[in-house]
């Protein structure tokens, strides 16, 4: 089962900038049919440990461990919260450092996991201050990590939730650590993009550095002109994405990987209360390609994008443990996924979403595979111009693409969802029994892709 991610940074219901470079990271993931059980992980297992957590230690091993190293970058384990509406939504009132610090403790709860194992926590935010340095100390603090433990931030616009994992991944590999948390969390509640910052005036006399500046809607509707994908094509991809949400929703897809938050909810009248959230309130069951053609076009008069076929902004966070094989499994943790390659492309700033189109040919030669081997991808879906124009230039079969829906029902917290894609496609790998499962979610900054082979989960029983 081999999954490919590919994120996309975008403001998609606004006008928005894109980065001042278009770098397309994939990472490679395999995830191998293994995470195994070791005799005495019932006594490493802490007093008290919930059904999600005694599931987490069971595996079902396969050939695939034959190949390991004790120095493989692998997966542990990874939680998320539900991902709510923007200004409206469900975590309307919620700070990020709160839903940082929800998950953060869940994942190490799960697991059995005291803090203080941890080399490092690097934390993917665009739209705090500093790119949300103070925010992520502070979470630290409130999730009852000690101080000795370090964190920090980075902000690669909508790829910064899977640059915190791929730095992470790097310590790990340079020795300096042996376990660390990557996350990702955004609240465009709170915070909304704004002015670019302090650019020179020289940057118009530059074509590519003027199109850095280019709102991210219209770098999709240049997309949908320049490669001819329609208006029809943009929708019905739309409301494909938002039944396949609805049906992983009916039938507790989200159930395992969704972290219930407890928080405050402030209502128009002004009244508070206390409510929890685990469940994504952006997914519209009943969207209808009637609805979706009579909707206005978002950027440009004539355009062909529009808040029906772009994704949604959110808030929400997300967080993925991983670490050195020899020390995890010294540690009798599962292991989910092992980091095998990575790479690097470019894409031109004003069509960024194409990034993916480029990003997994380069990912998939070297790991060896073609997208023939992949039986399932996840395109992150920041606009449907550019997600169609990715799933055709790559000869991708539609039924493969995004099973449980992408950013167009879900939603897009900037920084939160590279790695809300992870923690995604490690649950669906649980629950698929093909050898290959594959999603590429896409960023306009960068492209991180996955691959693994099927993970096979049972109940641990005591």
């Amino acid at each position: 089962m081999c999954y490919l991610t590919a994120e996309s940074r975008v403001q998609p219901n606004g006008p928005s900038h894109s980065s001042i470079t278009s770098r397309v990271k994939t990472l490679v993931f395999f995830v191998v049919l293994m995470h195994r059980i070791r005799i005495l992980s019932g006594h490493l297992r802490p007093p008290g440990s919930s059904e999600h957590t005694r599931d987490l230690w069971r595996s079902d091993c396969g050939s695939a461990a034959s190949s390991s190293s004790p120095e493989d970058v692998v997966v542990v384990h990874g939680r998320r919260t539900a991902v709510g509406k923007a200004k409206r939504g469900a975590f309307k009132d919620t700070t990020p450092d709160e839903l940082l610090s929800a998950v953060m403790t869940a994942v190490l709860t799960d697991v059995g996991l005291s803090p203080d194992k941890l080399g490092d926590v690097c934390v993917g935010n665009v739209l705090q201050p500093g790119a949300g340095a103070l925010m992520a100390r502070v979470a630290h603090f409130l999730s009852g990590f000690p101080e000795t433990v370090p964190v920090y931030t980075v902000n690669r616009q909508c790829s910064s939730g899977l640059q915190a994992l791929f730095n992470i991944a790097g310590a790990i590999r340079s020795g300096s650590i042996d376990l660390g948390l990557a996350c990702g969390v955004e609240s465009m509640s709170l915070r909304s993009i704004g002015e670019p910052g302090d650019l020179s005036s020289r940057l118009t006399d530059n074509d590519k550095a003027r199109d850095c500046i280019v709102p991210m809607g219209i770098t999709s509707e240049n997309v949908a002109e320049k490669f001819g994908v329609t208006r029809e094509k943009q929708d019905a991809f739309a409301l494909s994405s938002q039944q396949k949400a609805a049906r992983a929703q009916d039938t507790g897809a989200f159930e395992r990987e969704i972290v219930p938050v407890s928080t405050r909810f402030v209502d128009p009248d002004g009244t508070e209360r206390q409510v929890t959230v685990d469940r994504d309130d952006g997914v519209r069951a009943g969207t209808t390609l009637a609805g979706l053609g009579k909707l206005r076009p978002a950027f440009k008069p004539d355009g062909s994008t529009t808040a029906g076929n772009s994704s949604q902004v959110s808030d929400g966070a997300a967080v993925v443990l991983i670490g050195r094989r020899s020390a995890v499994e010294v540690l009798g943790l599962p292991v989910l996924g092992v980091l095998r390659a990575s790479a690097v492309v470019g894409v031109p700033p004003d069509l960024m979403g194409i990034g993916p189109a480029v990003a997994i040919p380069a990912a998939l030669q070297q790991a060896g595979l073609t997208v023939a081997d992949i039986d399932v991808f996840e395109i992150n879906e920041a606009f449907a111009s550019q997600a169609v124009y990715c799933v055709e230039k790559l000869g991708v079969p539609l039924e493969k693409v995004n099973p449980n829906g992408g950013a167009i029902a879900l939603g897009h917290p900037l920084g939160c969802t590279g790695a809300r894609q992870v923690v995604t496609l490690l649950n669906e790998l649980r629950r698929r029994g093909r050898r290959f499962e594959s999603t590429d979610e896409r960023t306009n900054t960068q492209r991180h892709s996955f691959k693994g082979f099927r993970l096979g989960l049972t109940k641990l029983t005591s």
